[in-house]
């Protein structure tokens, strides 16, 4: 084997474990990450010098042909050091999931394979605009593609562009300007002229994912460089397997936030120790209780988060569990970090003891679309048509 497919390739049972070491160092670096808001450029290079960017890549290609169970294993070692790093690299994972899927022209595939085994080469989804939001919501993009000669030539701006500044490909997508306008995706390598990046996100949490916004001017992509394409008329499809895959890792992401909201609370009940009491404050029933309850969400998510993924790697049918998957593991992250600050006290509330940024960062996760509220009345309509 090649140093190049060297560099892209771990060994599955090895990859949590490299994962886990990775994360003792990114942690160290996480609150200057949440302070500054920078993009931790250094922490994808690790990861490829880690054989962890090419986890899901398939074997034929270089990759570790992990699936699944392992990948969200992983995600939520790493969000459990940087949960930044770990958002942009479920992004990546979600599109490298795609490719192994055989769902991408082969030429392309061929020329992102090919770049992720040379460096980190991330890539992501651009779909989301100022105007338009997400198009969960529905609506058209802004961001147009115009047939000039061999080339579209695309003009537009996207929003939430997760990891920005170290992408090397976005996945943008366009309304063309055609008699019978067709929604495209295009594979655009982010270092093309007329491309620019404008730093928009000052989000509560989840800073350095600097999910700024994406600027593109009369930039020039081949015609053939098509992703997927569809009439404009239609809702934006989507690939089920490819939501199984995204629903799942974005939970791992916020999963990990709570377990390292647990720890950071553990060491300060274990090591806190008032003179007034005279024993450490994790002596004291009522935090033992509250940190029963920590156990029960983190126990719970855990276990979903393993199931969904082997059920999907196993090929059984999971439905809808996905997206109760991300409702009940975002929540529970949520209540996990809110009750690390209640039952941290005062100390709670001090950026030196971390958990308020671990509450920023688990609150930051209801954004991602689709919402909550939206699951529920999906959910809710299916419950019903079955009864009726």
């Amino acid at each position: 084997m090649s140093l190049l497919a060297l560099k892209t390739s771990v060994q599955q049972p090895d990859a949590v474990a490299v994962a886990q070491r990775l994360a003792l160092r990114f942690a160290e670096n996480a609150a200057n990450c949440d302070r500054t808001g920078t993009f931790p450029a250094d922490h994808f290079h690790a990861l490829f010098e880690a054989g962890l960017l090419g986890l899901v890549t398939a074997r034929d290609h270089g990759g570790a042909g992990a699936g699944l169970e392992t990948a969200q294993a992983v995600i939520s070692a790493i969000a459990a050091g940087e949960p930044s790093t770990a958002l942009v690299l479920a992004m990546h994972y979600s599109v490298h999931a795609a490719i192994s899927r055989g769902t991408w022209p082969p030429d392309l595939a061929a020329r992102v394979l090919e770049a992720n085994r040379r460096g980190p080469a991330l890539l992501n989804n651009a779909q989301a605009e100022p105007g338009m939001g997400s198009p969960a919501h529905g609506g058209r993009p802004a961001t147009t593609a115009r047939r000039e000669g061999s080339a579209w030539v695309v003009n537009g701006r996207k929003s939430f562009v997760t990891g920005l500044p170290g992408l090397a490909f976005a996945i943008v997508l366009a309304l063309t300007e055609e008699e019978r306008p067709r929604l495209i995706q295009l594979l655009v390598p982010l270092d093309s002229p007329g491309v620019s990046q404008v730093k928009t996100w000052d989000a509560a949490g989840m800073h350095a994912t600097a999910s700024d916004d994406l600027v593109l001017h009369d930039v020039r992509i081949p015609l053939g460089d098509l992703v997927a394409e569809q009439p404009a008329d239609e809702p934006l499809r989507r690939d089920e397997a490819g939501g199984h895959v995204f629903f799942t890792l974005l939970s791992a992401v916020y999963h990990g936030v709570a377990v390292s909201a647990r720890d950071d609370l553990l060491r300060h009940l274990t090591r806190h120790m008032p003179t007034s009491l005279g024993s450490p404050l994790s002596s004291i029933p009522r935090l033992q209780e509250g940190l029963g309850d920590i156990e029960i969400l983190l126990a719970t998510n855990a276990r979903l988060l393993r199931s969904v993924g082997r059920d999907v790697d196993e090929g059984r049918g999971v439905g809808t569990d996905p997206l109760v998957l991300r409702h009940v593991v975002i929540d529970n992250a949520v209540r996990v970090t809110d009750l690390a600050l209640e039952l941290g006290g005062n100390r709670g509330l001090r950026r030196d003891h971390h958990l308020e940024r671990h509450h920023r960062d688990a609150l930051t996760a209801r954004a991602h679309a689709p919402q909550a509220h939206m699951i529920r009345s999906m959910l809710g309509k299916a419950a019903i048509a079955r009864a009726t």
